[in-house]
């Protein structure tokens, strides 16, 4: 029941408890009075005329009855009329006082009838604006309530979105920058294939050379810190993989959480919207007995900002890795490029050390070529001389073998004989002394040859070690990786 001119009230899904004492309308006016009991029918045959077949319904009040009616009898009892034959005899029931009391007692049940039903309708009036009232109410607070609630779904979706778009930004900086580790851990390889295979090529350096030098100190010097700087970018590297897998996870957190927040946002949007006039409003009977609610507000507000938390202490972490890495490359890439450096330089060294004992062994190849084309030319005078002293010791020879031949007393001890004889020892000892001379000049000879091929081993040597650290060494180093490559930049 409504005021005239006043919306519907709001239908609940519980009906409302009825009046336990049943009113009927007041508009009836059967319904005024109280039914008593009714009298006792007359035989048919008695029937007076004038009385009609049904029975009357009296007031509800019971009347005064007559003198002779009996109180203990409980209702009154009927007159016994007289017989029929007599028709103009009458039935007297009631005396006016009866009657007179009767009125008065029907007036003030119809009074109070009245009264009772003007009050319950001023009852009813007040229930039925109060009830509206506190509907419209209620009403407006649930309106006002979801409104509350979809402003703090939308502020905990705005968090939830700038977060997720943080997050994913640092992802894909975390992404770039452990490609940038790999492409950085990949290019070193080079500069670590280059030293091993100077190290390779020096193996086959020959005779002295193959020695350990500075330049080897320094190649295996590299190759270690490279190999060290290699652990440490792996270890980065998978540091990076774990971080980005944190990433992801803390991100799916946000994502989900996001998602069911675009949800809760959308149902209770709508519910917000949904009017007493709205379309698709229906009936749900028990539905507020229900509670397939999981959090309260403390609790819903608490796993957000424990999701949003997450996320940004991943962020922190990933956002220090990624400084980390950085470091880390540039630190690399220093110590190999002052590795390289070093190496390089004992490189220049030891090739104008080699370059400048080349020439010193060439200098001195030259000389001893010199030496032995004079040794050679001196042998030759030597033998020449010994070939000039044969006809001086022949003839000298000759002149003491004829003289043996004088007879008797001629052969005497004379100063020709004495100077014959000194003129061959001296020819022979002459002669012996340029044999030795000669052999000496020979064996120097052959000293001086062993010392040319020594210097031209040696000079092959060095050019050997030339080559391979000059040309092949030098030659590879060239392609080492830019700085800006090594850090793992394009």
């Amino acid at each position: 029941m409504g005021l005239v001119g006043s919306p519907l009230p709001a239908t609940f899904a519980h009906p409302r408890s009825r009046l336990t004492t049943f009113l009927p309308p007041i508009h009836t006016m059967a319904y005024s009075y109280k039914t008593p009991s009714p009298p006792c029918p007359l035989p048919h045959s008695s029937r007076l005329p004038w009385e009609p077949s049904a029975y009357y319904k009296a007031a509800a009040t019971n009347p005064t009855l007559a003198p002779f009616f009996s109180h203990s009898q409980g209702s009154p009892s009927c007159t016994r009329l007289p017989p029929i034959a007599n028709r103009t005899t009458l039935c007297t029931r009631y005396t006016p006082d009866d009657w007179y009391q009767s009125n008065l007692s029907s007036y003030r049940e119809a009074e109070t009838s009245r009264r009772d039903a003007e009050n319950l309708r001023d009852d009813t009036s007040c229930l039925v604006h109060d009830k509206y009232q506190q509907t419209r109410e209620n009403q407006q607070e649930s309106t006002k309530n979801l409104g509350e609630r979809v402003q703090d779904i939308g502020f905990w979706k705005s968090e939830l979105c700038c977060e997720l778009d943080k997050m994913i930004g640092e992802t894909s900086a975390l992404m770039d920058v452990k490609k940038g580790l790999e492409r950085a851990l990949a290019q070193s390889e080079v500069p670590l294939q280059v030293a091993q295979e100077c190290l390779l090529h020096r193996e086959k350096r020959l005779g002295i050379d193959l020695v350990r030098d500075e330049v080897e100190e320094q190649l295996l010097a590299e190759v270690e810190v490279i190999r060290s700087c290699q652990e440490r970018m792996r270890r980065s590297l998978e540091k990076a993989k774990g971080q980005l897998w944190s990433n992801r996870a803390a991100q799916h957190e946000v994502e989900r959480d996001l998602a069911n927040k675009q949800t809760a946002h959308s149902i209770d949007q709508k519910c917000h919207q949904l009017r007493n006039t709205s379309d698709g409003i229906s009936y749900y009977r028990g539905v507020e007995q229900v509670d397939a609610t999981i959090s309260v507000p403390e609790s819903w507000a608490k796993f957000t900002d424990a999701n949003i938390l997450l996320s940004q202490r991943e962020r922190a972490a990933s956002a220090k890795l990624r400084d980390d890495i950085q470091t880390l490359l540039e630190v690399t890439s220093n110590q190999m490029w002052h590795q390289f450096n070093q190496a390089n330089v004992a490189f220049t060294n030891r090739v104008a050390e080699t370059t400048n004992a080349k020439s010193k062994i060439q200098t001195h190849l030259a000389k001893t070529l010199q030496e032995i084309f004079q040794t050679e030319m001196s042998i030759e005078t030597i033998r020449k001389c010994i070939r000039d002293h044969d006809p001086a010791l022949r003839v000298a020879q000759t002149r003491l073998e004829k003289r043996t031949r004088r007879p008797d007393v001629e052969l005497c001890r004379d100063n020709p004989q004495l100077c014959l004889v000194n003129e061959v020892y001296e020819l022979d000892k002459t002669i012996q002394t340029l044999q030795q001379q000669l052999r000496d000049s020979q064996d120097r000879l052959q000293v001086l040859v062993r010392t040319r091929a020594a210097l031209e081993h040696d000079l092959a040597i060095k050019a050997n070690s030339l080559y391979i650290d000059q040309e092949k060494c030098l030659g590879m180093r060239k392609s080492f990786p830019s700085t800006a490559r090594l850090p793992g930049c394009d």
